[in-house]
């Protein structure tokens, strides 16, 4: 997808670092051309370490700092902390509301989020987190009489256009980051608490987990998504 420019892209992450894993490159080309990107990060990590000096408190400050260092990195127009706990949303009204309030507000062309539809084991933040912003797109952020409250805060009702699902098993679209593989793992790594392997390491570790699908579009490195139209 060339023609970004000023396109407005929403990132709905679960818990900081989930975002540069699955789409880190994706993100960082979008916004070399041009994107507007906002982060929604849904956690704010507190349970993400075997280190027992750390606290929760601790961690939660230390990954928000790692979060901000890496939008900077990428060249994202803003970061919102939800500051739910690690393993703490939960499927309902409440966090529904936070999500369309955030379309609403921020009025996304595209939406990127993880796909909740994991098959065998998968995170519970992570399944809950891509199943509620799929509803918050569809159809709460879109219909008039689906929270009439934030009317009243003159956030309207907004139709996404496109849903782009990271960590799918399911992919049908895979995009090029050839030219930004290194801006993707430079952001991963600003998240130093989450990682366990020298640079080096995660650099091959990420090649060959990304390499598989850029044969798809003629490149070496791919990210792969589940895209959704919801032009109809």
């Amino acid at each position: 997808m060339k023609n970004m420019k000023e396109k407005r892209v929403l990132v709905i992450t679960p818990h900081p670092d989930d975002a540069e894993s699955g789409a880190g490159g994706t993100i960082a080309k979008w916004s070399h051309l041009g994107a507007n990107i906002v982060l929604v990060v849904c956690t704010n990590g507190n349970k993400g370490t075997s280190d027992r000096s750390v606290s929760s408190e601790e961690l939660a400050q230390t990954r928000r700092k790692e979060q901000l260092e890496s939008a900077k990195l990428l060249g994202l127009t803003n970061v919102v902390f939800l500051d739910h706990p690690d393993q703490g949303v939960t499927n309902g009204d409440p966090f529904r509301k936070e999500l369309v309030r955030e379309i609403r507000t921020h009025r996304p062309d595209i939406v990127v989020t993880i796909d909740p539809e994991r098959k065998w084991i998968r995170h519970q933040d992570h399944f809950v987190t891509g199943r509620v912003a799929l509803d918050a797109v569809f159809p709460y952020a879109r219909d008039y009489l689906a929270y009439p409250d934030l009317i009243a805060e003159g956030l309207e009702p907004h139709k996404t256009l496109e849903v782009y699902l990271w960590g799918t098993d399911d992919p049908d679209t895979f995009i090029d980051i050839d030219e930004h593989f290194e801006d993707k793992l430079n952001a991963l790594y600003c998240h130093s608490s989450q990682m366990s392997s020298s640079k080096e390491e995660g650099r091959m570790r990420l090649r060959n987990r990304f390499s598989v699908y850029g044969p798809k579009v003629n490149a070496e490195i791919a990210e792969a998504f589940k895209r959704l139209d919801l032009r109809r």
